[in-house]
């Protein structure tokens, strides 16, 4: 598998993107230097983590007929002041499922491959061409 984004800046803080056929914009809030004309980088990654989280979740419960109902995902980054960092997710479903179903969704949502990504790290390797 093989993800690709296409970037473009020509000033300031905002970013154009492009994935597949699909286009993208990035940029700060005002409070940070940015126009706030789109989500700020955190925010995209939590965008990615959350769509992750509820597609796996949706696959998952389809192949065992479970109904989840709506999904709701709500996602903080939060930096202390050692520079630790982490995501807190929180995850609920409009419909009512067995405490067995339950158990299975949390190894499920620990598994889901961008949460893997994250929880594991990744080599970032760059050439200036």
């Amino acid at each position: 598998m093989a993800s690709r984004v296409h970037l473009t800046s020509k000033a300031g803080v905002f970013q154009e993107m492009e994935a597949r056929q699909h286009r993208m914009t990035a940029d700060e809030p005002e409070s940070n230097h940015g126009t706030d004309k789109g989500p700020a980088p955190y925010e995209l990654l939590l965008a990615s983590l959350a769509a992750c989280t509820s597609a796996t979740l949706r696959m998952y419960a389809d192949r065992k007929g479970w109904e989840l109902g709506t999904i709701t995902a709500d996602l903080v980054f939060k930096r202390d002041a050692e520079g630790n960092e982490r995501i807190e997710r929180n995850v609920s479903f409009s419909e009512k499922l067995s405490e067995e179903q339950m158990d299975r969704i949390r190894d499920i949502v620990e598994k889901t491959p961008v949460t893997k990504t994250l929880k594991r790290g990744t080599s970032i390797s760059t050439r200036f061409v």
